[in-house]
């Protein structure tokens, strides 16, 4: 039984919810309760019920409390960080009008295009937002329900993200946090608040959004009776503003103001992501220019396709992750859902190079050289958004940290340590965001920084492993297809 407070931090991600409980003073995990989602949609479309969001964070909560055994009494905070972008709209009573529209849906990908030309292009949003409209942005799909379902829009009396939704079931409170907002595409990250300018342009009042915290580790409410009832919680307890995944990630590493900055971090999940926190604000159209959670800024690129679309094609070919050989001639561009970065919402998959001696484990690893080399080809301009040079020995040096479903498997390791000559952390720590969120569940309940919080639980550490010589013919024979495909997929699309 532990001795001391814990806190619980919540991972409500595309496909599940995990809650850790979490020993306040050392970071320790005690348990981790799950509960899954369900996501349905087809032709491009990606939604969940958000209620359905909810009932996971209870039956979560529970199976981490009942594991742990931890008494109900020692838990002094609780934090959710969320999937980015997606789009929850709630009547007057806070009850869901209609299944939320999830970040990989890309339905919306004629509205960004169509933002993006009425307010005068990629550098006017850049300048403003930080990020260009896509087919993920909230903005985009606000725009594409006001288009395609216009009654719903109309009866909208609150807009979420879903993070918030789940924050406002803990508090009652409408709250957002700075790192989530910035994805939305209607928060400036050049005035740290909403644009008044955006929302006129996508038809939103500012009375249907979450006040913004100043930080995903303020307390911004006490957990309500209903809330507490319903989780098995103390009345009261602190809840923290929370924050996205990807924000979360970046504390429960223990980047930020009070920790590293500028390290380059890749994250191998349903998307791919690359990031890092900084003081620099990055203006690049192939990025998405986040803000942290704390006060710094967390540029990343996102792009659609990683360990899904690799599962899929092993799937496919009748064999296991791991049956993947490398040294082939083949190209496989594993764009199965479209892509982000590059923006390419209406590619499909696309495979090449084909060779009588080409056997299907050779068809396996180029799935995952296609992956990697996507998401590796978005560090490097993330690196010079943020004026540092990718070939830099000083920038080269710095372990290249993964994170992930992926960084468990031994051919996405070796895949990534081939095509980026890097060398390569992977963190001992398993739930790197529902860790990030309990440590904004701990500096909400404290006052304490949640970025030097995590840092001093130890989390962001890790298995070093040394750089390899790169790969650079596959890098070049990838990036040729790319390059040649790049005008076919958008003439596809049109």
């Amino acid at each position: 039984m532990p001795t001391s407070p814990v806190v619980i931090g919540v991972d409500s991600s595309t496909q599940s919810t995990k809650a850790v409980v979490t020993d306040a003073a050392t970071g320790r995990i005690l348990a981790v309760g799950r509960a899954p989602h369900t996501v349905t949609g087809d032709g491009g479309a990606r939604e969940t019920d958000p209620e359905g969001w909810w009932q996971a964070l209870r039956e979560a909560v529970a199976a981490a409390l009942k594991e742990s055994g931890t008494a109900a009494s020692d838990v002094i905070g609780i934090a959710v960080a969320g999937q980015q972008h997606g789009l929850v709209t709630l009547d007057s009573a806070g009850r869901p009008l209609r299944p939320a529209l999830l970040w990989n849906d890309t339905r919306s990908a004629p509205q960004a295009a169509a933002l993006t030309e009425a307010l005068g292009g990629p550098d006017a949003w850049l300048a403003r937002t930080g990020s260009v409209p896509v087919a993920s942005m909230t903005a985009a799909k606000w725009q594409w329900l006001r288009e395609h379902e216009p009654a719903v829009a109309e009866a909208a009396a609150a807009v979420r993200l879903p993070h918030d939704f789940l924050t406002e079931r803990l508090t009652g409170v409408a709250a957002t946090d700075p790192g989530d907002a910035s994805g939305t595409c209607w928060y400036s990250t050049a005035t740290g608040a909403y644009d008044p300018g955006l929302l006129d342009l996508v038809g939103l009042d500012a009375a249907l959004l979450p006040t913004v915290a100043t930080g995903g580790a303020e307390r911004v409410g006490p957990l309500t009776r209903a809330a507490a009832a319903a989780l098995g919680l103390p009345e009261g307890i602190a809840v923290a503003a929370g924050t996205g995944d990807n924000m979360a990630a970046a504390v429960g590493l223990g980047f930020g103001g009070a920790g590293l900055l500028d390290h380059p971090v890749v994250s191998l999940g349903t998307s791919g992501t690359a990031f890092a926190a900084t003081r620099t604000r990055a203006v690049s159209a192939a990025l998405a220019g986040f803000s942290a959670t704390d006060g710094t800024h967390l540029p990343l690129a996102c792009t659609l396709n990683c360990t899904l679309a690799v599962d899929k094609v092993a799937a496919l070919l009748g064999l296991g992750r791991e049956d993947a050989e490398p040294g082939g001639e083949a190209v496989v561009l594993p764009y199965l859902d479209g892509e982000r970065t590059p923006d390419l919402p209406h590619a499909s998959g696309l495979l090449t190079g084909l060779r009588h001696t080409t056997t299907a484990g050779q068809l396996l690893g180029a799935a995952y050289e296609g992956a990697v080399f996507t998401v590796l080809r978005a560090l490097d301009e993330l690196l010079v958004a943020v004026g540092l040079d990718p070939d830099g020995p000083g920038v080269r040096s710095r372990p290249l940290r993964l994170i992930g479903g992926g960084a468990q498997g031994r051919t996405w390791v070796e895949t990534v340590r081939r095509l980026s000559g890097r060398p390569v952390l992977i963190p001992e720590a398993q739930e790197l965001v529902a860790l990030g969120a309990a440590a904004l569940a701990t500096g909400a309940a404290t006052g304490d920084d949640p970025v030097a919080v995590a840092t001093g639980w130890g989390t962001g550490r890790g298995h070093e492993l040394p750089a390899v010589e790169r790969d650079q013919a596959t890098w070049e024979r990838i990036e040729a297809v790319l390059g040649d495909a790049g005008g076919w997929f958008a003439r596809a699309g049109r």
